[in-house]
């Protein structure tokens, strides 16, 4: 495999990484996705509201699709798509929002979607966020030509 193919790429308008990784790497056939957020280009969150009191609310209905529409943005900067994933780990604040969750999941994935598995965790790298989504998709129609393209 040369290097073309294991180089990381961070796309362009979508939150920048908040350390030093690639939103997406190829590795041959295989895509990988780095935890993904509802962060948007300007710092923002998708399903955050605070009022004027600083009381905030998180809607992890509209974090969830936020995540899941990040994800189908970075897998088509390598010319993939949703349908491409076969694995997702979720990562999970508060297991009580589950059930939502599972809601906003079966709009874009079935029985015949990517394996997934969901965690709870402590915190993730922000207090307004409530999941985050890691990813891998096999494309193996990623010619060596389109990975040139990709990886000038």
């Amino acid at each position: 495999m040369d290097d073309r193919t294991r180089s990381g790429i961070v796309v362009p308008g979508k939150a920048v990484p908040r350390g030093r990784f690639p939103h997406v790497k190829i590795a041959g056939d295989f895509v990988y996705v780095s935890g993904t957020s509802s962060r948007r280009a300007d710092n923002s969150f998708v399903g955050v509201e605070v009022d004027e009191f600083g009381a905030t609310t998180l809607d992890i209905a509209a974090q969830t699709e936020a995540v899941i529409e990040n994800i189908q943005d970075i897998l088509a900067s390598v010319g993939g798509r949703l349908s491409d994933l076969i694995q997702i780990t979720s990562y999970l604040v508060n297991m009580n929002d589950f059930r939502i969750y599972n809601e906003v999941y079966a709009r874009y994935f079935d029985e015949q979607g990517p394996t997934r598995t969901t965690v709870a965790v402590h915190q993730l790298p922000h207090p307004h966020l409530l999941i985050e989504i890691q990813a891998v998709a096999y494309l193996p129609a990623l010619s060596a030509e389109n990975k040139k393209e990709i990886h000038p």
